[in-house]
């Protein structure tokens, strides 16, 4: 799950003209290329943790862990997520809302008949490379491969780009979660 990051918080002495000496609160929002980083790995221990828990609890365990991965990493609270996992297809290729992500992850939803579970399938490994990332206050973009490993050892890398946002509370959410099966002839 995501760590929430606190809101750097300082404080401004100020001194009036008659003397009075007073602290003014200032707040910053920008996102370091740490929290970047931190976000992507954070991600990707989450969808190992689903496919852990599927694999030990059945659906009702990952879509309970999926749900607390959506509710830390994704920005639902502050909006619609625009959401396109690896494997979608029609008219349920982009996705805005919640359950729709949720779907994608563990599947079980008759709206979205065709999601399997993308977390479900036992994923053990995990790691991603940046081509590209574009900080600008409190929006950050990321565009690069992922790896996922699993339990057999086979690797599959998807071409992905993100965008996160921090929030009031100080969390980086994911905002954008756009993911591909990198080109092939």
């Amino acid at each position: 799950m995501l760590k929430k990051t606190l809101v750097t918080v300082s404080m401004l002495l100020c001194v009036t003209a008659g003397g009075t000496v007073f602290a003014t609160p200032v707040v910053n929002n920008n996102i370091t290329e740490a929290e970047v980083k931190a976000a992507q790995q954070a991600w990707g221990q989450a969808l190992i943790n689903i496919s852990v828990a599927y694999s030990t609890g059945g659906q009702a365990q990952a879509e309970k862990v999926a749900r607390q991965v959506l509710d830390a990493a994704y920005g639902y609270n502050l909006g619609a997520v625009l959401f396109k996992p690896t494997l979608a297809n029609g008219k349920q290729t982009f996705r805005t809302d919640y359950d729709g992500a949720l779907a994608y992850f563990v599947g079980g939803n008759k709206t979205y008949a065709n999601d399997s579970g993308f977390a479900l399938k036992g994923w053990h490994g995990y790691d991603f490379t940046n081509a590209g990332v574009y900080i600008n206050g409190d929006l950050a973009l990321t565009m690069g491969h992922v790896m996922l490993t699993d339990k057999a050892g086979k690797v599959t890398t998807v071409d992905k780009t993100w965008g996160f946002k921090k929030d009031e509370q100080g969390a980086l959410r994911i905002v954008l979660h756009h993911s591909s099966l990198p080109y092939s002839q």
